[in-house]
């Protein structure tokens, strides 16, 4: 099928459909807005910033939700008296505001203490330090009514080989996750964990690298069932994989329990950069995964693949003011709901419709053998083999590049 010349007019989007609702469930780190932009080779270029105000101007500017590290909200080695007074006007602020607290994390990485990891330090004083200030936090997280607990491993690996037992370090890793799972159970806290996967930066490798790498770890835990991941667009892409597969085996294992979205431009550092600033066209898929349940063809995507928030961590450019802070939250939102149109539209289009058909896309929710079918009558079958034209089947194309084109101009607005 060949793509028909024809005169293209411009979707045109509506304020409303660009404003962020509380709806949309959009929610920031305070690390992202609060990094002070300060990198190893420069100073920071932002002064700091109250977590009061980062509560006041997301709720302001259309978000629902903020995250926190603990040592983001309460400096580390604050004494007890100054992390109460802090919790309790973090606490009015939200109640002010009614932004939530979806997902909260854990610092086990800025300290000098765990600069050879936190679960896989090889020394076993700073493994037990790490996991109980992990305990301290999740008290706090279920204290704030989060329902996620990520865990970002970004000092658990090593430079050098010779260094690490990597096996060993995945049973300190296990034991760390198992007594973590068991906590909240005997607690009876409505908490999940999320893994959080980076191939390398700061460390020069990281355990678990990719979601797969974290999905092969999860299964082997005593309580799978509570622990998932936390893919990040640029962690991924980082590794030059495609981050809309990632996020679709995270869903068909259920295992897709919070996402941090951001944007990378191809396998470099972490750039962190505004979502759809880095691969649009990637992002524009993983949208449409996310809205559209990525069954195209099947149900005419009824249904929300992931119903979570829609996470934000990046980092506002070095080059910018408080004022392009701001700009840069508002851009975040704003490209998710300009891609979820451009989406929604495409799904709607009856070209798209046509062209998904003639490439099958839906005729891979069919199940390869029929009812009751096994390999004997499988076997029996001669239209399946003996009969079967290879090479007429062979001749036949898909019209890919037709979808991929219609899916482009969608994006760009030319439709």
């Amino acid at each position: 099928m060949a793509l028909t010349p024809t005169t293209l007019t411009p979707t045109t989007l509506t304020p409303t459909t660009l404003t962020p609702t509380k709806a949309d469930r959009f929610s920031f780190g305070l690390w992202t807005i609060g990094w002070q932009a300060k990198d190893q080779f420069g100073d920071p270029t932002r002064a700091p910033l109250d977590p009061i105000e980062a509560v006041h101007k997301l709720d302001e500017l259309g978000a629902y939700g903020i995250t926190f590290h603990d040592d983001d909200l309460v400096p580390f080695g604050a004494t007890a008296a100054d992390r109460d007074k802090q919790l309790a006007r973090f606490r009015q602020a939200l109640d002010e505001t009614g932004m939530v607290v979806p997902m909260v994390t854990t610092n086990l990485f800025t300290h000098p203490v765990f600069k050879d990891g936190g679960f896989t330090s090889n020394d076993r004083s700073i493994r037990r330090y790490a996991i109980r200030k992990t305990l301290r936090n999740l008290e706090l997280a279920v204290e704030l009514g989060a329902q996620t607990f990520v865990l970002w491993g970004g000092r658990e690996g090593s430079e050098y080989d010779t260094a690490k037992d990597v096996q060993a370090a995945l049973d300190r890793y296990r034991e760390a996750m198992n007594l973590l799972t068991q906590f909240v159970t005997d607690r009876g806290y409505d908490i999940r964990f999320a893994l959080e996967p980076k191939p390398n930066e700061p460390r020069g490798d990281i355990l678990l690298p990719t979601v797969g790498n974290a999905l092969a770890f999860i299964s082997s835990l005593d309580q799978p069932e509570l622990v998932g991941v936390n893919p990040e667009v640029g962690h991924e892409q980082m590794a030059g994989l495609n981050f809309v597969h990632s996020v679709s085996q995270a869903l068909w294992h259920g295992k897709l329990f919070h996402i941090d979205l951001n944007g990378q431009r191809s396998i470099k550092f972490d750039q962190d950069l505004v979502f759809g600033h880095g691969d649009l066209f990637n992002a524009f898929g993983l949208v449409d995964l996310l809205e559209f349940g990525g069954k195209p063809g099947a149900d005419g995507g009824a249904s929300p693949a992931y119903t979570g928030p829609r996470h934000f961590d990046y980092k506002p450019s070095r080059t910018e003011d408080y004022d392009g802070v701001w700009d840069s939250v508002r851009a975040n939102m704003r490209t998710y709901l300009i891609l979820k149109e451009r989406a929604t539209a495409f799904r709607s289009d009856p070209e798209v419709q046509q062209a998904l058909a003639h490439a099958k896309v839906g005729e891979l929710s069919q199940p390869t053998l029929g009812e009751g079918e096994g390999y004997t009558e499988l076997l029996a079958d001669a239209s399946s083999f003996e009969d079967f034209d290879a090479d007429a089947a062979a001749e036949r194309g898909y019209g890919f590049v037709r979808l991929n084109q219609l899916a482009l101009e969608h994006l760009t607005g030319a439709r």
